[in-house]
């Protein structure tokens, strides 16, 4: 047998965490094809036989889902078709079905013209200089050649029955759920109402084109819908996922977003006490008051890189039994898998909440701050990179205690923070900040502002 020989695909395509691309203009069948051919390759070569692959709600889903079958079978590796499913499930299927390999074919929260693959090896997340691994081997040509099979499997019922069996809601509530018409609404309605939910569904028929709003609770204009109903009904809680279902998003009775790292407060809480002296992880995104939540509590708080690969193979690393990143990735160890699941967040804040007299006090009364939401500055590609090599080597920020360079750059103040960070999803900048007051939240941005303009002058900042 001749191992086919393939275009290298488009290398902007080969992202930090996963790949992704604009459909039919760089992320083409064929380029999938090749991509699978290879990390069917890759899998040879860890020994791994079988590799689950499921897809989210996106258009283009089922004919890129073929074509990433086709390439790994073509390495003589079988695949396991799971169908249309949130990326956590496909991650449980990898455990489930006991494969440990998996790939989510999902374009997340991107536009609907976008797709992309998330891959899991052996149980390991495919990210950085793996990723470009692959791409190389598409040009070396080092592809292994055989038959893999194709058979098919349904693993909705175990995930369901496990969350169940692990989840015990105190009392019934009332939530509102929006979907974004994301994959997740395939599943969520369902399994809330199985945790003796009432649920107000919203936007939870299945529908790439994503006709009522984009599928990204990290953006407080998606979340006005939940906040309506919340203010129309008498439901007690707003739960809203993203495209492929791994992020959450929280709104209280009233209307006020509990952003995630508020939400990993409370998650903190209840894990440290089964797990004392835990180490709790999480991105240079979340809020200062975090850490010291922890600490209080008698946990370790360890901040990281943003990006959900990175944060998963910190928590293998660590042993943690919790993760999570602004964005809404939660990473729970405890009583889970330590894979990012919006929907089993979701389950494990009902538990917390529905044993608590008011949880709409509950999340209120968590420490809080002036902040803004993530801010972004569009560059070219390449160019955020640049801007934060700069800032780090030669930028002044006055005034600042310490200064973070983890991931971008971090300052850190008496009275609040700023960071600056690259994306590694798309070409621009991320800039966020938190501070006690007002005052001091607009003295920070101007120092952001100065050493900003000191190594890149003229840019349009989005603050």
């Amino acid at each position: 047998m001749t191992t086919p020989r393939y275009a290298p695909p488009a290398p902007e395509i080969f992202k930090a965490y996963d790949i992704r691309g604009i459909v039919d203009t760089v992320l083409t069948p064929d380029a999938v094809r090749a991509i699978g051919h290879a990390l069917g390759s890759e899998a040879v070569a860890r020994a791994q036989r079988a590799i689950a692959v499921g897809r989210d709600g996106r258009l283009s889903g089922p004919a890129l889902a073929g074509a990433l079958a086709e390439g790994i079978r073509a390495a003589g590796v079988d695949v396991i078709d799971i169908g249309c499913v949130s990326t956590p499930l496909t991650y449980f299927a990898a455990h489930a079905l006991g494969c440990d390999s998996c790939v989510s074919v999902t374009g997340s929260h991107n536009p609907p013209d976008y797709n992309g693959l998330k891959m899991v090896l052996g149980g390991q997340t495919l990210y950085g200089e793996l990723i470009q691994a692959l791409r190389r081997r598409i040009v070396d040509d080092e592809l292994a050649a055989g038959e893999g099979a194709l058979r098919s499997a349904d693993v909705r019922t175990a995930y369901l029955d496990h969350i169940i069996a692990d989840v015990r809601l105190a009392r019934p509530m009332k939530i509102v759920i929006d979907c974004g018409n994301g994959v997740a609404g395939g599943i969520a309605p369902e399994l809330f109402r199985r945790l003796g939910c009432e649920v107000i569904e919203l936007f939870c028929v299945v529908d790439g084109t994503f006709p009522n709003h984009h599928p990204d609770p990290s953006k407080p204009e998606n979340l006005q819908d939940v906040i309506r109903a919340l203010r129309d009904t008498d439901a007690e809680l707003g739960l809203a996922f993203d495209g492929d279902g791994d992020r959450l998003g929280v709104v209280t009775k009233d209307g006020e977003i509990i952003f995630p790292d508020r939400q990993l407060m409370l998650f903190a809480e209840d894990v440290l006490t089964r797990v004392p002296g835990g180490e709790i992880i999480f991105d240079v995104k979340c809020t200062r008051n975090l850490a010291p939540w922890i600490r209080a509590r008698g946990g370790k708080p360890t901040m990281w890189n943003t990006g959900h690969a990175l944060v998963k193979a910190k928590l293998k690393e660590t042993g943690a039994p919790l993760a999570g990143e602004m964005s809404g990735h939660m990473f729970f160890k405890e009583r889970w898998f330590g894979f990012d699941d919006g929907l089993y967040a979701g389950a494990r804040l009902l538990e917390i909440l529905s044993a608590r007299p008011d949880p709409n006090a509950a999340l209120k009364a968590l420490p809080n701050a002036v902040n803004t939401p993530e801010l972004n500055l569009k560059m070219n590609e390449g160019e955020p990179f640049e801007l934060v090599r700069r800032l780090q080597q030669s930028a002044r920020f006055d005034g600042a205690g310490e200064l973070i360079t983890l991931d971008g750059v971090r300052a850190e103040y008496a009275d609040g923070f700023g960071l600056a960070r690259a994306s590694n999803t798309t070409p621009v900048m991320v800039l966020r900040f938190e501070a006690d007051d007002e005052g001091a939240l607009a003295r920070i941005q101007g120092a952001f502002r100065a050493a900003i303009d000191s190594v890149w002058p003229g840019l349009k900042l989005p603050f």
